[in-house]
């Protein structure tokens, strides 16, 4: 979990770890300090001029803070930055009161629509001769909502002017920061991180049988994990491999346990998912008639089975037994998991896994693991996917300064076409092949368990050239990421080690703030 703090001195706005920075001695001035998350809601009063007070949730016992006062104005200014981080809405018995709200059901539905192949059909021939027009449609729904969580309406660019502690401050925290120096009264941002020229780095080939049974004692246990998952990071697997290295990869499998540890292990689990399966094919439609829950979800998930990576061998054709066992498996996880159910996108996640285990309990147990990880991008308040639009904002915003301006001064610089690639880890923008590699080595954790928002940096990179020379807008920026998708194959291992090398840079010479570890 990452937090957004915020910490007020002449009203400074930073992102930081959720243990707060030690305030230098040379400091002055009173502060608030609290993390984004706790806030509950801000009332805004007038007595002469405006000041705020917050107040904090439950889990903190409703902790009013003192008041904040803008003597010479700024307050509207304070708000619209607070805005970007958190949804406001004006409370409809108190016109003083705004409220943090998720607005979950709007990103719910407008996740639906950019999922669905009648708005993002990227193999259509309506997409072909007009990509804009046919996934705008999905697209507006969902910016709509990012404007409104993000940004706030009517925002306007906040102008800054730096104060020299809160200047020593962060250079003290984060060496090479630049911060912008602007002549009104605002904010203190950081702006970029000088990583300097990025050496070059050679990838490797995938790891072989050989290689990994190499590792492997007499009793099965798996040894130099540590350098395992380097060469598996470096080179990805050979796909004969897959079916065993996955299993670990994904925690299914322990990387300590021994051979007849893990076959006791499937047999347990084995078992288990068959009752769980037998759960759902014992409802009777008598039974089905009076659970809309379990109608909605068997609906969803047998509309995208039948849509879902059909130009694959494993899965084309009528009654082809992939599908089957695809229905079978997000079935079950429903049971697995009746709180989350089945949410559009899961069927993409599954695929690839399904695919390589070519079987349905080991493809179940995968999937777990996946799901795991991934939970909080289709919980219904979509706080994952919120959450890492953010970071990888900031992200590039301290990469590549001058193209998160251009995008920024392209109402894009909250990154909305990114929403696809972050929910399914590009599974729609990659050749099937990449996917598996991709996601391989994204398991691996190397070199952070963010990778993947440095994966999308580089595709940016590998775009912005293009982006910023033809002085693209907001339309043309969509159409150019959505159609990356058709040559990213042959970007995506130099992206891969570009993303590594910086990222190895940046997290070594620098204390990297813990939003984006």
């Amino acid at each position: 979990h990452t937090y957004s703090n915020l910490c007020v001195s002449k009203c400074v706005v930073l992102c930081a770890p959720p243990q707060p920075a030690p305030i230098p001695e040379k400091s002055k001035g009173s502060r608030l300090f609290f993390r984004l998350s706790d806030l509950a809601s801000v009332r805004v009063k007038e007595e002469g001029w405006s000041y705020l007070v917050f107040t904090l949730r439950d889990c903190n016992m409703g902790v009013e803070l003192p008041a904040l006062h803008f003597h010479q104005g700024g307050s509207e200014v304070f708000l619209d930055c607070l805005r970007k981080y958190l949804l406001l809405t004006e409370s409809t018995t108190d016109a003083s009161l705004l409220q943090v709200s998720p607005h979950s059901r709007a990103l719910s539905q407008s996740f639906e629509n950019l999922l669905d192949d009648a708005t993002f059909g990227l193999i259509t021939q309506k997409f072909s001769q007009d990509p804009v027009t046919t996934t705008l449609g999905g697209f507006s729904k969902v910016t709509n909502y990012l404007f409104d969580a993000f940004r706030g309406p009517d925002t306007v660019l906040l102008k800054e002017r730096p104060v020299g502690e809160v200047a020593d401050l962060l250079n003290e925290a984060i060496p090479g920061l630049d911060i912008n120096q602007l002549e009104e009264p605002g904010f203190e941002v950081i702006t970029r991180i000088d990583l300097g020229v990025l050496p070059e780095v050679r990838r490797r080939g995938p790891v072989g049988a050989e290689e990994w049974n190499t590792n492997m004692d007499p009793e099965g246990r798996m040894r130099n994990i540590s350098h395992l998952k380097q060469t598996i990071f470096k080179g990805g697997l050979c796909h004969v491999l897959r079916k065993e290295a996955w299993k670990f990869l994904l925690g299914y499998f322990p990387w300590e346990s021994t051979l007849e540890e893990r076959r006791s292990l499937t047999r347990r689990k084995t078992d288990e998912y068959f009752r769980m399966k037998l759960q759902w094919k014992s409802v009777s439609e008598e039974q089905e008639k009076r659970n809309s829950m379990f109608r909605d979800h068997r609906s969803l998930i047998e509309k995208d089975v039948n849509r879902t990576d059909r130009t694959n061998t494993f899965y084309e054709g009528q009654d082809n037994p992939g599908l089957i066992l695809l229905h079978d498996v997000l079935m079950t996880y429903c049971m697995y998991d009746f709180d989350l159910g089945y949410v559009q996108g899961m069927s993409d996640l599954l695929s690839p896994i399904l695919y390589v285990m070519e079987d349905e309990v080991d493809a179940f147990w995968c999937f777990v693991s996946f799901m795991d990880q991934m939970h909080q991008n289709f919980e219904e308040q979509m706080q994952g996917m919120k959450t890492q639009l953010i970071q990888l904002s900031t992200l590039l915003r301290l990469l590549d300064l001058s193209f998160w301006n251009y995008l920024v001064a392209q109402d894009s610089g909250h990154l909305y076409f990114c929403f696809r690639w972050l929910l399914i880890r590009f599974k729609r923008e990659l050749s099937f092949p990449d996917v598996l590699r991709l996601w391989e080595v994204m398991w691996t954790g190397l070199p952070c368990q963010n990778f993947h928002l440095l994966v999308c940096c580089a595709i940016l990179d590998s775009e912005k050239h293009q982006i910023m020379e033809k002085q693209y807008g907001f339309n043309e920026i969509l159409k150019v990421c959505v159609m990356f998708c058709l040559h990213v194959c042959v970007h995506l291992y130099l992206s891969l080690c570009e993303c590594k090398v910086g990222w190895g840079q940046y997290y070594t010479k620098y204390d990297l703030p813990y939003l984006l570890k």
